[in-house]
């Protein structure tokens, strides 16, 4: 396998490492030889992960082009959440106790290179925190107040390791890239309670009250307790044994941050972190359909540089996609150069990518319920009324923000719609998805791969009826199992 270290600037890398290629979070990102490389292994130490920038795209567009990242894009969003963050400082409190009682200050700072710091007392708390985040340089404070708590736990850039250390992460970075097995965190095992995560306050909530209460009443019956919490219990996840995310999921929101709790406490999940980040970013999706040779509108990924060039590709009107839209929200539609320019720099000042997509204009689009990579609903949802969209949240009245749906028996589904849409579900991984796919000149093309898809009484269920509800329980069952 081929690996790689991906900088900002490789002429400022000072590490000198055998059988590795560096090359620039540019490149890497927009090369196409990059995107056709089949097996490769890519160490990210980008100087920035936050959000949508360089650092974050190279981490989750090598997971779309099936590349092995370090850090993954859960490993650097579970550094940005500081509910997590809190986590991992309970869970470790013996060992942080243990390593750093001998310190007389009240302040400490741990720099950990390649999971190693160079002072050896410390090995083994490095090598927790490193096994647990997977970023390759990261620094830790710490504050002691009555004990030792973690003020704050970052990634670092190579610029940032001081001068004195330069030589011991040269060996570190070494042995490190000459192993063959890199260390991931283990997940336990779980049983048979259920929380179902409902934010109250959700503008556009995945399922209504009559849902919610369908899958309640119905777990009851297949011997599952199961019970609505809200995002202020995140401190209670723990004693439940599943967890089913009914609340709108973003990277950046509260529902991530339980789906990860979840993950780390062995819970059964729908759907797992990795669902969240992979399915809340266009970018990611486009460039996972793309090659997996699933047909889409004519597709480009823009950034400041193809910018002037991409309307050539996808002609107008065209719509722009902010990489984390959801329920058709920051989807755009340009009708005109100018304001195709106005949108794309507006949009750019907020991710180094965005998407822009050849407009296909239908009457309806094909939402093909999955679960575990089975078909379990199939809807013809139908545009607003005088609307692109499924969706016009601009609408005067509230009966005209969506439009109708007929929900009808998979087997009545074209066959070539069922198989894009497993082919897509499967990209993802197992899961819940609601794959949206439009017909237009006897071409299926899919529009969208969705985590947490509606499920809404009078809606999804319309055909199947509990069967819909029983599936989604019954993949939770078999998770505890």
């Amino acid at each position: 396998m081929n690996k790689y270290i991906v900088v900002n600037q490789p002429e400022k890398w000072h590490f000198s490492i055998e059988n590795i290629t560096v090359i620039s979070s540019q490149d890497y990102l927009t090369n196409p030889k990059f995107s056709l490389l089949k097996k490769a292994r890519i160490f990210n130490l980008c100087k920035d992960y936050s959000y949508q920038s360089k650092g974050y795209y190279v981490s989750l567009l090598a997971e779309a082009r099936g590349h092995l990242a370090i850090p993954t894009v859960r490993n650097i969003v579970d550094l940005k959440t500081l509910k997590l963050v809190k986590i991992v400082s309970d869970e470790f409190d013996d060992v942080i106790q243990q390593s750093l009682k001998s310190i007389k200050s009240r302040e400490f700072t741990l720099s950990i290179y390649f999971g190693q710091n160079v002072a050896q007392k410390y090995k083994e708390l490095s090598s927790l925190f490193y096994k647990h985040f997977q970023v390759p340089f990261l620094r830790i404070k710490f504050h002691h107040n009555n004990k030792w708590n973690i003020q704050s736990i970052k990634a670092i850039s190579e610029s940032e390791i001081p001068a004195d250390h330069i030589e011991s992460v040269n060996v570190f970075a070494n042995q490190y890239f000459a192993k063959k097995r890199y260390d991931t965190p283990k997940l336990a095992t779980s049983d048979f309670d259920l929380a179902i995560l409902v934010n109250p306050n959700d503008p556009a909530p995945p399922s209504n009250a009559k849902a919610l209460k369908r899958f309640i009443d119905i777990a009851e019956k297949m011997n599952i307790y199961a019970e609505i919490i809200e995002p202020k219990d995140l401190s209670r996840l723990s004693s439940f044994d599943a967890l089913f995310i009914r609340q709108s999921t973003e990277v950046n929101n509260e529902a991530y941050a339980f789906a990860r709790k979840a993950q780390q406490e062995g819970l059964a999940i729908i759907d797992y972190p990795e669902a969240i980040l992979k399915c809340c970013n266009k970018v990611y999706m486009a460039e996972a359909l793309n090659n997996a040779h699933i047909a889409t509108p004519k597709t480009v990924i823009v950034h400041k540089e193809n910018r002037a060039l991409v309307l050539e590709q996808v002609g107008l009107p065209c719509v722009l996609k902010a990489p984390d839209s959801t329920f058709s929200f920051g989807v755009k539609k340009a009708k005109t150069a100018a304001e195709y320019d106005t949108l794309v720099s507006e949009m750019l000042k907020e991710s180094d990518l965005i998407i822009a997509q050849e407009f296909c204009p239908s009457d309806y689009d094909w939402r093909i319920g999955i679960i575990d990579d089975v078909p379990f609903y199939a809807c013809k949802y139908y545009m607003a009324k005088g609307h692109w969209q499924i969706y016009n949240w601009n609408a005067d009245k509230k009966n005209d923000q969506d439009g109708d749906a007929d929900c009808l028996p998979i087997e009545d589904v074209p066959k070539t719609v069922i198989t894009m849409a497993i082919k897509s579900a499967k990209l993802m991984g197992k899961g819940l998805y609601g794959i949206d796919i439009k017909v237009v000149n006897n071409t299926s093309m899919v529009i969208e791969i969705n985590d947490n898809p509606n499920i809404d009484f009078g809606v999804e269920d319309a055909f199947y009826g509990d069967l819909v509800y029983t599936k989604i329980l019954n993949a939770l069952k078999t998770r505890l199992e």
